[in-house]
């Protein structure tokens, strides 16, 4: 039941905003009709974040400052060619350190309804001072990183440009987080859900009616074509220690409930072409492999090697259209 409420909820959401989107955008009502009774909403079409704050935020997350030994920014682990991710297995931290789980895309995140695999955090902010705690191998705070900015004048003229104000600890926050905030990454797929039938292909098209009729959209929906609720990794076969999934709890670790065991944030879709290797751990290489998996592991069945290939194709037309601006420095 709490699942089928924040999948209700998800779904009600996406239809306002895509709504308010199309009605502010003007997106040539009279030549395309959307596509709303789908189960996959469209992004908007801007993001609506502050431009001058997000640019600010952009420097910000690539600023070594941020990390305890000067070496490593968001953006080493969340590289925005690469979908927002970096194409390790497992996530690395101050020193090299191996993290215990794959990066996940930066791109959407503010349309998932909790923050990280297991869902610790409810807002980009919660994740930011996450992102900035010691554990995580930053310099400790916001307040010991605005103290360590302070005394750079050309991020303090910034600051005064924007905020009318010096750096602090909040208005680095509030930065990083509009940044993060416009990283949000249209595609083609988007264009078809809004009645441009043209954009995608005879083949993607089947791909996307088979991801529908085999029932990946039961988790993989909503605007963000996942992001929107917590699943089980193995519903309905369970994965074994070979496969190196097993030993991960998931959400159980922090709520220490038995119906938590082997629960993790569904991630997105999106981009999904560009962020191998896959799951939380990163252990299957290829999307097609991931594809196969999820069929045995998530719906249980068999699907015809044709059909897969379709899905595949129809996944790779979430690829934002054209990488969004964040992706250049």
């Amino acid at each position: 039941m709490q699942h089928g409420v924040r999948l209700a909820g998800s779904l009600v959401v996406s239809l306002v905003v895509s709504s308010l989107c199309l009605a502010g955008a003007g997106v040539g009502a009279a030549a395309a009709q959307p596509l709303l009774a789908e189960p996959i909403r469209p992004l908007p079409v801007a993001s609506g974040a502050d431009p001058a704050r997000a640019r600010l935020g952009r420097a910000l997350f690539h600023d070594l400052r941020l990390s305890r030994d000067n070496n490593q920014s968001c953006a080493t682990c969340h590289q925005l060619a690469n979908g927002g991710a970096d194409k390790l297995v497992l996530s690395r931290g101050v020193g090299g350190l191996a993290g215990a789980r794959n990066t996940p895309t930066i791109y959407n995140s503010t349309f998932n309804f909790r923050q990280s695999w297991t869902g610790r955090h409810s807002t980009i902010d919660g994740l930011l001072d996450h992102a900035m705690g010691p554990a995580a191998g930053s310099i400790g705070n916001w307040d010991l990183v605005a103290s360590r900015l302070t005394g750079d004048a050309a991020i303090g003229e910034r600051f005064n440009a924007v905020y009318g104000d010096d750096v602090s600890a909040n208005l680095l926050k509030d930065a990083l987080g509009t940044y993060l905030k416009s990283l949000t990454t249209p595609s083609r797929f988007d264009r078809y859900l809004r009645g441009d039938k043209a954009a995608l292909s005879i083949d993607e098209k089947a791909g996307y009616a088979r991801f529908k009729s085999y029932g990946c959209v039961s988790c993989h929906q909503g605007i963000n074509v996942g992001g929107n609720m917590y699943q089980k990794f193995g519903v309905m076969r369970e994965v074994g220690q070979g496969a190196g999934i097993a030993a991960d709890l998931g959400r159980y670790a922090l709520s220490r409930r038995a119906a938590d065991r082997h629960m993790f944030r569904v991630p997105s879709l999106r981009n999904v072409a560009l962020t191998a290797p896959y799951f939380h751990n990163g252990s299957v290489a290829s999307l097609e492999e991931a594809v196969s998996a999820m069929f045995k592991y998530q719906l249980g069945r068999d699907a015809p090697k044709q059909d897969q290939e379709l899905i595949v194709r129809f996944l790779k037309t979430l690829n934002g259209e054209p990488l969004p601006a964040g992706a250049r420095r």
